[in-house]
């Protein structure tokens, strides 16, 4: 499993490019904006199938999706359900940085086919998803804004909820071993264990 680290757009954040070597699949994580950089990122793997998951529906998380689909031939693109309303929505916009993301694949649940697994994990919006991937001998757990290195995510947006946060934090992410990665979407990765005794918010 080899993972790529992109930080795009004015508010950094992080698209990754997750690559199993031995299925050839490509999975393209929040493209959030900079769509030429992740296309000429994703175009480096020789994939048979790639496929985009989105953690949320925030403007800087969605915003380069229907380039990055369009350009690299793009069947499949997951989203937590409850996020629909926010992502089909004219408002979902973060002036003055990220307008409407007019030009959106469609969204459908798919089957991961044991490439990972899905984690519902509301909190920061309420389709918030997290997706584990165990691959090669390697574990990587992308949580979106789910938490981050010291911090959890904003609960003061739409369809945010602070104790449904705290309890998805709990529940999927330091149920888990203290050596599993944490890909995050903004910022520097981290662990389940450093965040587990550092992190001031659920420490």
């Amino acid at each position: 499993m080899k993972i790529e680290i992109l930080p795009t757009g004015p508010l950094s954040t992080n698209c990754y490019l997750v690559y199993l070597e031995d299925v050839r699949h490509l999975y393209v994580i929040d493209p959030g904006a900079e769509a030429d950089v992740i296309i000429g990122h994703a175009k480096k793997y020789d994939a048979l199938e790639t496929a985009i998951l989105l953690t949320h529906a925030h403007a800087d998380h969605i915003g380069a999706a229907g380039k990055v689909a369009s350009a690299l031939g793009v069947k499949k693109t997951f989203l937590g359900e409850a996020d629909r309303p926010l992502y089909d929505s004219p408002d979902n916009q973060i002036f003055p940085y990220y307008g409407r993301a007019v030009d959106r694949p469609e969204v459908s649940e798919f089957d991961p086919a044991g490439d990972f697994v899905i984690s519902r994990m509301p909190g920061h919006s309420p389709g918030g998803t997290g997706f584990l991937f165990r691959h090669g001998g390697k574990s990587a757990f992308f949580t979106g804004d789910t938490i981050f290195e010291g911090s959890i995510g904003r609960t003061d947006l739409w369809g945010g909820n602070y104790d449904e946060l705290i309890e998805s934090i709990r529940r999927e992410i330091l149920s888990r071993e203290e050596d599993l990665p944490l890909y995050t979407g903004h910022g520097r990765s981290t662990t389940v264990g450093r965040e587990r005794v550092t992190n001031p918010y659920i420490s």
